[in-house]
């Protein structure tokens, strides 16, 4: 492990962390541990549908596009995405969360059962939207297709309140014989900071590392492990701008530290990179892995929290998931639409970096 100061440099960007021979060693170990551990994911399913079509003509009706739909399919997405990504790293996980009786729905679960994944702690609920994020790409026979219009749909409520804590009960259930859990909030519902509080305080998770992701309600979350806020949520929470004003984030990242009494913080930035803040050391940088030129950001934040707790579930310090954590980021986002990194893909890549 590295000791506080190790194998920093100083760049344009601040301080940077070099990964060593040494780390590329530990890095390899842990990606090797990851079959053997349960992650239990406690979050928001949400479907990322992809209609594909054809542009045929304009629409006598008005000055639109006529597309001719060639194919749909449906994709993990939110905290289904973090479990997806977890399940190709090599991780046994088991999604606990809400679908609707709908046809997105179906396909997700669909989709989980056919790559060995257990729906037994995903509740069916009558009446409720499976939240949809229907993504309509459309081009000319044999071009690229781009998005063309995105339509969500979205559950006209939260879940009611016995829903959650039902769902906070099999998560209870399922601490004693996991490694991680790994919180997904992306404002539906299925859970909220008190669920997850009660969770990290209970007495099966002590051991346990808890990591959030949160899209609107990152300043409730107390009491837990670690958290994987983007920038834009730091500064959504807080009403203030970063920018490039490292001062300004390194200020927020340790206020965000003391008052949520988080072990580790980890924010990413998008082409620049991610920053590790721990109690009593300086913010470590890590700058982005491969190419700055992104294909698709589409669920990067689930891969890069999927990636983070896994490791961490496998006895990584936060330093070393973080590392991990921003190859896998690097690797997906080179990926068109929701896509996930394998854990061959990940140790591949670490090998040869």
């Amino acid at each position: 492990m590295l000791a506080h100061g190790d194998d920093l440099k100083v760049t344009a960007t601040g301080i940077a962390m070099e990964i060593t021979a040494r780390d590329r060693a530990t890095l390899l170990s842990i990606i090797e541990r990851f079959p053997r551990r349960r992650i239990v994911m406690l979050g928001d399913l949400v479907a990322d549908e992809y209609v594909y079509g054809e542009i045929v003509r304009v629409s006598r009706e008005a000055p639109v596009l006529i597309l001719k739909q060639r194919e749909k399919h449906v994709m993990p997405g939110g905290g289904a995405n973090a479990v997806n990504n977890l399940a190709d790293l090599g991780a046994q996980v088991i999604p606990v969360g809400v679908v609707g009786e709908d046809e997105t729905g179906e396909a997700l679960l669909g989709y989980f059962r056919g790559k060995s994944i257990s729906t037994r702690y995903v509740v069916r609920l009558a009446g409720h939207q499976t939240p949809t994020k229907s993504r309509i790409l459309g081009g000319l026979s044999h071009w690229q297709r781009q998005q063309i219009v995105r339509i969500d749909r979205e559950p006209a409520q939260l879940l009611a309140g016995e829903v959650r804590r039902r769902l906070t009960r099999s998560v209870l259930s399922l601490l004693r014989t996991s490694s991680a859990l790994l919180v997904s909030d992306y404002g539906y519902g299925t859970t909220d900071a008190r669920e997850v509080e009660f969770l990290s305080r209970s007495k099966e998770c002590a051991p346990l590392p808890v990591a959030v992701d949160s899209r609107y309600d990152l300043l409730a979350y107390k009491y837990v492990t670690t958290a994987t806020p983007n920038e834009p949520e730091v500064e959504a929470a807080f009403g203030e701008t970063i920018g490039h004003n490292l001062d300004r984030l390194h200020a927020l990242g340790r206020k965000l530290m003391r008052r949520q009494r988080l072990r580790a913080l980890l924010i990413t930035r998008g082409r620049d990179g991610m920053v590790l803040f721990e109690p009593r050391r300086e913010p470590r940088h890590l700058p982005i892995f491969g190419s700055d030129q992104a294909v698709d950001v589409t669920g990067a934040g689930d891969t890069v929290i999927a990636a983070y707790t896994l490791a961490l579930g496998a006895g990584a310090n936060f330093l070393h998931a973080a590392m991990i954590a921003n190859c896998a980021g690097g690797l997906v986002v080179m990926k068109r639409g929701t896509a996930s990194v394998t854990g061959a893909e990940l140790a591949e890549t670490i090998r040869n970096a």
